[in-house]
């Protein structure tokens, strides 16, 4: 049986209370006695420099939040936990203004189209100007915001713990849309970020599902599978989808947590390849592969094509890495102790590494140029480049 830090009980009432599930361990009681792996010994073949680092407040806070920057022009925008957004120079790091929301924020950042946007913890979507960080709009939501909302410039597309996926006006935050999915009684605490392409809203769910919409007024176009829920208990049906989904090459990828990593086709939604795997972070690409970290910690390359495995770094089992990114020929995490991994595309072996937050790393890097943003637990923002 497999158990998650972040595993939420949410008992689904007409009220659509949510109880926290315990889960004070990394592991189930059958791992329970498995510490993390030791950090590695390598021989550095790569330097990590630091440009510039900053703090920026509260960092991720204490409730497993997952906050990414974003990069738009010459621009990092970041959040803190408690509701601070920062503007900052991506190549010196200096400030060029801060907006305090007073309000925690769950999901964010996105910055493009002139606006930033950002999901908080009570229920709003709320957009920013890029330029001055003054409000343009907040708009209520059903539920928290975990994830990172999406925009095409025309239309806002927010994904919230409950399932529900809305759409709203970028202009003015008018709500144009809003789909239900049926919710299990048993989910990750956390959510996917839904991906705008081409008109087409596509994402993934708890359940399992994966579907795409017209971002125009929230119609279904098509609804396929990710994972089917196996299993006699709760926990052991859990197929949440919280990964943003990725598409390249023609192709729309997606993983689920204890199921599946596969390949669908974006117009139709049908299944080009799967292969099992549980992963509840995001993928990534490059070289022709999908780069990702499972439930153990245990980083592998997967072919876009066909789904096979080209291989697997296991010297960082269990020390709870963050989603991958991906830069050159390098594979980009960081882990539970705070130190970003340089790993090879190639072949999986470990490059290189560089301390940058002690109290840890669960946001998977950002990449921009020829820079590498890490944004710690503890709010250390740093900005580095590979030599």
């Amino acid at each position: 049986m497999k158990r998650n830090p972040v595993a939420n009980l949410k008992a689904l009432l007409l009220v659509g209370a949510t109880m926290g599930l315990s889960a004070c361990s990394m592991f189930s009681k059958d791992e329970e006695t498995l510490a993390p792996n030791p950090l590695p010994d390598i021989k550095a073949e790569v330097k990590v420099d630091e440009v510039w680092s900053r703090s920026i407040g509260d960092g991720q806070g204490k409730t497993w939040l997952k906050l990414e920057p974003a990069v738009d022009g010459d621009t990092l925008y970041v959040a803190d936990a408690e509701g601070l957004v920062m503007a900052l120079r991506s190549d010196n790091g200096k400030v060029l203004w801060r907006q305090a929301l007073e309000t925690p924020i769950g999901g964010g950042v996105t910055a493009s189209d002139g606006l930033v946007l950002v999901g908080t913890l009570d229920g709003y979507v709320i957009a920013l100007k890029q330029d001055d960080g003054s409000e343009i709009w907040r708009a209520p939501v059903s539920s928290e915001v975990l994830g990172a909302p999406a925009t095409d410039g025309r239309i806002v597309v927010v994904q919230t713990i409950d399932d529900k996926l809305t759409g709203f006006s970028a202009e003015d935050g008018r709500r144009l849309w809003q789909q239900d999915t049926l919710q299990p009684l048993l989910t990750l605490r956390g959510s996917s970020s839904p991906l705008v392409v081409d008109g087409t809203v596509f994402a993934g769910f708890a359940n399992g599902e994966a579907r795409a919409y017209r971002a125009g007024n929230g119609s279904l176009v098509w609804e396929g599978r990710v994972a089917v829920p196996q299993g006699s208990s709760e926990l052991e049906r859990m197929v949440d989808v919280d990964g943003t989904p990725v598409m390249t090459g023609g192709a729309l990828y997606m993983v689920s947590y204890q199921g599946n990593v596969v390949a669908l086709d974006p117009d139709s939604g049908r299944i080009r390849w799967a292969r099992e795997a549980s992963s509840f972070q995001g993928l990534a690409e490059g070289f022709g592969n999908l780069y990702l970290s499972d439930d153990k910690s245990i980083l592998s390359a997967v072919d876009q094509r066909t789904g096979s495995v080209i291989w697997s770094q296991k010297d960082l089992e269990r020390r709870q890495l963050s989603g991958p990114a991906t830069w050159s020929s390098y594979v980009l995490v960081g882990d539970f102790e705070g130190y970003l991994h340089v790993v090879s595309q190639l072949d999986g072996q470990l490059l290189g590494r560089k301390k940058i937050d002690s109290s840890g790393i669960r946001a998977k890097p950002v990449v921009s140029g020829d820079m590498i943003y890490v944004y710690g637990n503890g709010g250390e923002l740093s900005a580095l480049q590979i030599r």
